[in-house]
């Protein structure tokens, strides 16, 4: 089973199609089947919920992502934490567990999108190297009603949020550079405990999935000097 995962994560890293929440939780570390089928599961779950309060058939896209929105806030009201929990993994045990914190803006950003698709809504996400004066954010963007859409997801009010409209950071991502961002968070956890060959490979995958991503490229560097090869980043960041 964990070989079958294996070649699941290594189709999507080499550029395969997957499902956004299928590949969230393989990046986020899942590896076993029955607890991938369980987190889709949850995730099910989580739409039935939202469905049947929050987001029926009978309203327009809008109305659906605002139900959505509105319906994970209710559910979790102080659900943002500042360097929380950024797996999907532990962003579903978080949201479906007693406590009312889920997870940093990367975590809720996933969530969100996850269930957003599963409602047929065109979302993708935003990346700004630094927010609120806080350092690296991601939030939301929504396709509906004729225009795009910020969703903030670290605001109970974020629905439309225009803070961030003029930002000229602004640089959009859609499933695949999402889903690096879990890796490349994965790889700088790693990073800090010294498991430097560990970080290395995650860095390797969220390179693979967003070749764009220049502060993962520059964060392998500074990994392999950390290992003593010198020549080896000398030449990786020369690329």
């Amino acid at each position: 089973m964990q070989r079958k995962l294996a070649d699941m994560e290594a189709t999507l890293v080499t550029g395969g199609v997957m499902d956004l929440a299928q590949g969230a939780l393989l990046a986020s570390g899942v590896n076993n089947e029955h607890v991938l089928a369980r987190y889709l599961a949850q995730i099910d779950e989580l739409c039935h919920q939202i469905g049947a309060e929050a987001a029926s058939d009978q309203g327009g896209d809008l109305e659906k992502a605002q139900g959505i929105f509105h319906w994970l806030w209710r559910a979790k009201p102080r659900r943002y934490q500042y360097q929380g929990k950024f797996k999907l993994s532990d962003i579903l045990d978080a949201q479906m567990g007693e406590k009312d914190e889920v997870g940093n803006c990367l975590g809720l950003t996933l969530l969100y999108n996850v269930l957003a698709q599963r409602f047929g809504l065109k979302v993708r996400a935003v990346q700004l190297e630094d927010a609120f004066g806080l350092g690296p954010h991601v939030f939301t963007v929504l396709d509906a009603a004729g225009r795009s859409i910020d969703i903030e997801n670290a605001f109970p009010h974020g629905f439309d949020y225009r803070g961030h409209l003029e930002n000229p950071q602004r640089q959009e991502w859609g499933d695949r550079e999402l889903i690096a961002d879990i890796y490349h968070s994965v790889a700088n956890s790693l990073f800090e405990q010294g498991e430097l060959e560990s970080a290395i490979r995650s860095y390797d995958k969220t390179i693979r999935l967003n070749p764009k991503y220049t502060k993962a490229r520059l964060n392998k560097g500074i990994v392999l000097v950390e290992l003593g090869r010198v020549e080896e980043a000398r030449e990786w960041l020369e690329k």
